[in-house]
């Protein structure tokens, strides 16, 4: 029984002379794709090679399929006295591995390719973009809902606890305008008769701003509200008057008879600064005998200045404590017309207060710097979830083009040609026939390699006249000179590993 007939030799390829024996095809035989009508793939033992392997290396695809001989293949007997067929000298002439590939190195004209679906570029950059959208839309959607709540501290159009948009919003249910101003020459030039000029922070004013807002207080007739001043303000904002230190406890009772104190009753304003009381000047809520409200006459044109030692009853979240909302309006409300000051940096004093030149980089940060820098970060947790790779279960996915076993067989195979490659396919081919031999003999897969282990194994598995320098030329010999010998080489190992596996 004979097996199917070798193919052609193809006229235009010049190994393939007439006269020339026919090889057997085998494992490793690279022409052996043709020889099956199933292709390598269907072949028994067969491999199919892999997908990533370089163009330039060695026919890696012709090299993998070692093994047992295919179906159908006739071997001739082999005697006592006749030599091992791996043991034969290389043949004059063989036929060539692979036809040879396109002139750009790439495959032939024609040769089918896998397509490879991939997302388009644009796709994702459209998606990047809705992303940063909807981000930059919840920022805007935020900014603009706070916009009007979020000011600073006491700021009558804040509605934080730290604000003081209560107040200002019963003094408007009382017929009372509120108007609020940054610098000092603006609320020196809105001082007047039927105003109250409420100064939030006059500690930080440079000595400019102090003498204009003075200088307003004694010619305008009207009332100046200074909010906690301290010794560095005092001399020119309330002169002859001196701080006293803090205020304990934080609720105090009048203890006067100025009328706004009397009807407000007790309030918290012993959370702040005290001061000696001066001939003339209304005392009230006293703390340890010193006064934490004192109103002070300013000049001769009716006008009063009022320190008030802290700024908590005009605060939101204690407005409602106590006396406070009672005392804070008649403070603020006595005339129709009230200017809130909130100095702006450009008139303070880096030189005056008292906390010149301790402030750290985090207290020049504006408030809400922390809340910011937390949507920051949960933003690019989330973004990093949607571009992070999913670890989950392995997949089959079906591949846009099928392609035979031999076709790759043999695109390969005209690459490897073209690069003359004959020393790293005759090592793959060797380094595979190897590892599978010493599987058959016993040597450990470490000692596959070594000759001194692996050349006695085999030699003692072989029953014909072979000595063991054949064995070892041809698992650990010389590189092949031409394809013919390439082929040869695949032949004789294939016939020397079936002689192993069967012996």
């Amino acid at each position: 029984m004979t097996g199917p007939q070798p193919p052609a030799a193809d006229p235009k390829d010049p190994a393939a002379t007439p006269g020339t024996p026919a090889t057997t095809p085998g494992r490793n035989d690279p022409a052996a794709a043709d020889t099956d009508p199933r292709g390598p793939a269907s072949a028994p033992g067969a491999t199919t090679p892999a997908a990533g392997a370089p163009a330039g290396t060695a026919p890696e695809a012709a090299a993998s399929t070692g093994g047992a001989a295919s179906p159908g293949t006739t071997r001739p007997a082999s005697g006592p006295a006749a030599p091992a067929p791996w043991a034969t000298t290389t043949p004059a002439a063989a036929t060539a591995v692979a036809p040879a590939p396109g002139a750009d190195g790439g495959p032939p004209p024609g040769a089918p390719t896998a397509v490879v679906p991939r997302l388009p570029q644009r796709k994702r950059v459209r998606n990047v973009l809705i992303v940063l959208a909807v981000l930059l839309a919840g920022a805007v959607a935020t900014a603009a809902l706070n916009s009007g709540s979020r000011h600073g501290h006491l700021d009558p159009r804040s509605a934080d606890p730290s604000g003081s948009r209560a107040v200002a919003e019963l003094l408007k249910e009382r017929g009372v305008t509120t108007r609020v101003v940054t610098t000092a020459r603006d609320a020196a030039a809105a001082a007047g008769p039927g105003t109250t000029l409420l100064v939030t922070d006059p500690d930080p004013l440079g000595t400019a701003q102090r003498s204009a807002l003075r200088s307003a207080a004694d010619l305008s007739g009207g009332r100046t509200v200074l909010l906690a001043p301290s010794g560095p303000s005092l001399p020119l904002l309330a002169p002859g008057v001196r701080s006293q230190g803090s205020a304990h406890p934080d609720v105090l009772a009048p203890q006067c008879t100025l009328p706004a104190a009397i009807s407000a009753g007790r309030a918290t304003t012993g959370s702040g600064e005290r001061y000696t009381a001066l001939p003339g000047a209304t005392a009230c809520y006293p703390s340890g005998g010193h006064p934490t409200l004192l109103i002070v006459p300013a000049g001769r044109t009716g006008g009063e200045t009022v320190l008030l030692g802290s700024e908590t009853p005009l605060l939101n979240d204690s407005l409602a404590k106590e006396g406070n909302a009672s005392l804070a309006l008649q403070l603020l409300g006595s005339r129709p017309e009230l200017v809130w000051y909130m100095p702006s940096p450009a008139d303070s004093d880096p030189g005056d207060g008292p906390d010149a030149g301790e402030k750290s980089l985090f207290d020049l940060i504006p408030a809400g710097w922390s809340w910011a820098l937390l949507q920051l970060f949960v933003a690019g947790a989330l973004a990093a979830l949607w571009r992070a790779r999913r670890l989950g279960p392995l997949v089959t996915e079906r591949l846009p083009v099928v392609i035979r076993a031999s076709e790759a067989t043999e695109g390969r195979a005209r690459l490897y040609r073209k690069a003359g490659a004959r020393d790293r396919a005759a090592t793959v081919l060797r380094t595979a026939t190897r590892e599978r031999l010493a599987a058959l003999v016993g040597v450990p897969p470490t000692r596959a390699h070594d000759p001194a282990s692996l050349v006695p194994a085999v030699s003692a598995r072989l029953t014909g006249k072979a000595a063991s320098g054949d064995v070892t030329a041809l698992l650990f010999g010389t590189t092949p000179s031409d394809d013919a010998a390439l082929v040869a080489l695949a032949d004789h190992l294939d016939a020397l590993e079936r002689e192993v596996r069967t012996s």
